[in-house]
């Protein structure tokens, strides 16, 4: 790809209690830095692709610390704007076995939740770029943000880039007035490709399945070809709708997979059985990141594309932190059906 790529949204500082430890028995924390946008974006530079991230980070050390954990990956982040008091902060206790993994944000009043329509200058920074990418989240964490987002797609739309987004619907955020399907429904028509789920479709849009259609087994395709079909004559302006499954067996052992609509054609992804999961917190976003990496570079391929999306979501499962820190080769290593994890010498 010539042109450059730009994701947008929060990151913060994840502070994860050590191991398995619950939040109650830890007296240390990991740290590190993490968010959907920032996520994707590391996951398409780690892919060789040009990636800008844009966000709004305060300007204190803090500040510094999380913009040199992201350029050190080759995330371009000039255009990075700074301001507002505080860096966002979210706890993370990760589940085992039967007991789930649990999330606390510290956010509120964060740099990126006070931005602004007009802080950031969007025809600059789309000047040289070809893909927009965005997600729910962003617009759920205030009224300015969300209007920053609506200021975004426009520019991006526009200047006649690919505008892509990943539902991501966090209810814990919703909360600044606007409900999430009003605002949603807004930024849509701006949209060519999106990821999705039929969780989302009917919290946010209202859309009811039939219930003879199967939710699980072989024939569940059915189901995520349906919901795509009620999605494009929604938004007639989508060009692919990708849909992710997940089927939790307990907090260590999940299976996962994926499948593709592409303006009528519908494409299937392979199942992992995913196990001993070190960290899956960014998994749906390596998803993404792949998604958005084989609809690039394997034409109209796209077969092709919703498998690299799955089997890098795969690899994110054996990763602590956010990113997804794997190469093109490891994910094609694992389309090719090299699964067993042996040592590579």
């Amino acid at each position: 790809m010539n042109k450059g790529i730009v994701t947008f949204g929060e990151i913060m500082m994840r502070l994860s209690a050590p191991g398995f430890l619950r939040f109650t028995q830890s007296h240390t924390f990991d740290v590190c830095y993490g968010g959907a946008e920032a996520n994707v974006a590391v996951s398409l530079a780690h892919f060789g692709f040009p990636v800008d991230f844009v966000t709004r980070l305060p300007d204190n050390e803090l500040g510094d610390a999380c913009l040199q954990f992201v350029r050190q990956h080759g995330v371009g982040v000039d255009k990075i704007v700074r301001g507002g008091d505080r860096l966002g902060l979210y706890f993370l206790e990760v589940g085992a076995m039967q007991r789930g993994s649990k999330v606390i944000y510290d956010r509120a009043g964060s740099a990126m939740a006070s931005v602004e329509p007009g802080m950031f200058d969007w025809r600059q920074i789309f000047a040289d770029a070809g893909w927009f990418h965005w997600s729910g989240i962003t617009p759920a964490i205030s009224q300015g943000a969300s209007e920053v987002t609506l200021e975004a797609v426009q520019a991006a739309k526009e200047m006649g880039l690919t505008v892509s987004c990943d539902w991501n619907y966090r209810q814990k955020l919703w909360r600044w007035g606007k409900s999430a399907g009003d605002v949603m429904t807004e930024l849509m028509p701006y949209c060519d490709v999106i990821v999705a789920n039929e969780e989302h479709a009917r919290i946010l849009f209202g859309i009811e399945l039939p219930e003879s259609l199967p939710a699980t087994g072989k024939q569940s395709s059915d189901r995520q070809f349906a919901l795509c079909e009620v999605l494009a004559q929604r938004f007639p302006n989508l060009q692919q709708i990708a849909v992710t499954q997940r089927a939790a067996v307990s907090a260590s052992h999940n299976t996962i997979g994926g499948a593709l609509w592409d303006r009528g054609q519908f494409y299937i992804g392979p199942t992992y059985d995913v196990t001993h999961i070190v960290d899956r917190v960014g998994g749906g976003d390596a998803f993404t990141a792949g998604l958005l990496y084989g609809l690039l570079a394997y034409g109209d391929d796209r077969q092709k594309a919703i498998d690299f999306g799955v089997a890098a979501n795969c690899l994110k499962h054996s990763i602590f932190g956010d990113f997804n820190l794997v190469s093109v080769a490891e994910v094609e290593n694992i389309m090719s059906g090299n699964v067993s994890g042996r040592v590579s010498r």
